[in-house]
């Protein structure tokens, strides 16, 4: 797997993940929602640099001139309901994108902090010979993106994947590494050494639905 560690070169990027962690400006979650959606677009600037272009001629209102355009066709996936904002930054910048959302969320199993991933909802269309963004604010365990990812297959087969997260744990890279394509890119703004017994990043920032959405009965 490709990891782009976009922190590790300070840039405006750096504020903005500073904001999402800080506890004293998460109360205000419409700035919470709008820093991970700036995140999103810095993030998939830096993507774009890494794709495939093809020439082609625009005409303007005194001639013609030849630009480098995307060549694929291209499909945002985001996991609710976190990657809400996540991918509406994505989607400023890929505007031409085809969409997909699915759901995936911690099913507690069992007295203790053991839980697995479960997949209810998928909207998605073909992903043969796309160019495939899996878009989520966290990358805890990993889980949640292999789970996602196989339920995707059944889609079709994608040309290139490209995974997006504002915060990822190292166990749950090296996941990751395990389960995607050797060729997939992560794409990912600040990583994090630990989880804690409960499988959240630390330091991280919290629950990141909760923060953009207000706080859930139901785990």
């Amino acid at each position: 797997m490709h990891i782009h560690h976009i922190e590790t070169r300070p840039s405006i990027l750096n504020h903005f993940i500073a904001q999402v962690r800080d506890c004293s400006v998460q109360t205000d979650r419409m700035r919470f929602r709008r820093n991970l959606e700036r995140i999103a677009e810095i993030l998939g600037y830096e993507m774009s640099k890494y794709l495939e272009y093809r020439e082609q001629t625009v005409t303007t209102p005194l001639g013609e001139k030849k630009v480098p355009m995307l060549a694929r066709d291209m499909v945002i996936c985001s996991i609710l309901r976190a990657g809400l904002p996540f991918h509406n930054g994505l989607l400023n910048y890929f505007d031409h994108a085809e969409n997909a959302f699915i759901s995936a969320y911690r099913h507690h199993t069992g007295t203790k902090d053991e839980f697995e991933i479960l997949v209810e909802y998928l909207s998605a269309p073909s992903l043969e010979n796309k160019t495939l963004l899996l878009a989520d604010p966290m990358l805890a365990t990993g889980q949640s993106f292999v789970s996602v990812y196989e339920s995707l297959k059944k889609l079709g087969t994608p040309a290139e994947v490209h995974i997006l997260a504002v915060i990822g744990a190292r166990p749950g890279i090296a996941l990751l590494e395990k389960h995607f394509p050797p060729e997939t890119h992560l794409w990912i703004a600040a990583i994090d050494d630990t989880l804690n017994d409960k499988g959240y990043i630390v330091p991280g920032l919290g629950d990141a639905g909760d923060l953009a959405y207000g706080n859930k009965l139901q785990h």
